[in-house]
């Protein structure tokens, strides 16, 4: 945790230093189009997103766990269908690559499938829309999407996959820019309440139908401040937590993730961004870091 917030203060005070004479003024994508904003009719949001967790602790022992790798790669298309910029409809579609049992982190990337230890595939594809429900206030947004499971067991041979339920998402989306330009304040509630039926295991803990998560409620708060050294490059922090509440499932869970990461305008289609997080408390859970990697394709 220290190292972290010593990387978080040391990423301000050297990009707070940098000048911006002679910068082009004009707003670039990563400034514009952060996730609160529409797209006009006609245009495309493309995103590709991969999150690699790794941990060798959590919270349901003490010391050093056998390491376990959770990816996830996910690709959002969105694209405006409004005259007026009011709403937008997209697909969400998932992959996961799993591995436990101390195997390296970036074995994932193996797709092996090795009993026991590792397991990949499609786990599921969301119908989404995105609309603002406020008229005047066009940086509150909210993205609705209905997530279905394409996996038969959450877990299998000791090896968990996904959730095999269905999520009704809500993510409420509200940013706001300082008068100066330099800076961007941007939070999200993100909602999900997983339903279908409850977890049956066999004898080897295999979860043959259901899962752990349905019939809860998840809700998830994060503020992310963004600085501009340019307008094509941004560093930021962030704070999030995540509270999964029981709403009949026996199962209550929660963490707090603090982390940080950079964006860089590639093209005037493309941008790239990285992220970085650290889980430092939480309830039934893991207690690791994620490394994050996106592209988006906005044109």
């Amino acid at each position: 945790m220290n190292k972290t917030i010593t990387l978080l203060v040391i990423i301000a005070f050297t990009f707070t230093g940098f000048s911006q004479e002679g910068e082009d003024q004009e707003k670039s994508v990563i400034q514009e189009y952060t996730p609160s904003k529409l797209l006009n009719k006609g245009q495309w949001d493309i995103k590709w997103f991969n999150n690699l967790y790794t941990q060798t602790e959590s919270t349901f022992s003490e010391g050093r766990e056998a390491r376990q790798t959770f990816f996830t790669s996910t690709i959002d298309v969105f694209t405006g269908v409004s005259e007026e910029s009011k709403f937008n409809v997209g697909l969400i579609l998932e992959f996961r690559s799993n591995v436990i049992d101390d195997r390296y982190p970036l074995e994932v990337f193996k797709f092996d499938g090795e009993r026991g230890t590792a397991r990949s595939g499609f786990t599921s594809f969301a119908p989404a829309v995105k609309f603002n429900p406020v008229k005047g206030v066009s940086n509150f947004t909210i993205q609705t999407a209905f997530h279905i499971p394409l996996i038969d067991q959450e877990t299998e041979d000791g090896v968990f996959l996904d959730q095999k339920g269905f999520i009704f998402q809500n993510r409420f989306f509200y940013d706001y820019t300082f008068p100066s330009g330099d800076w961007q304040l941007f939070t999200e509630l993100n909602t999900e309440y997983n339903f279908g039926k409850k977890a049956v295991q066999d004898a080897n803990f295999d979860t043959i139908e259901g899962s752990f998560a349905n019939n809860s409620l998840l809700l998830t708060p994060g503020v992310f401040l963004s600085y501009f050294p340019s307008s094509k490059f941004t560093v930021l922090g962030l704070v999030q937590h995540q509270q999964r509440l029981d709403t009949g499932n026996d199962f209550a869970q929660d963490f707090t993730a603090i982390g940080a990461g950079a964006k860089y305008q590639l093209t005037k289609t493309l941008n790239i961004e990285t992220l970085y997080t650290n889980f430092i408390r939480g309830n039934n859970t893991g207690l690791g870091e994620t490394f994050n990697i996106g592209l988006r394709a906005l044109f």
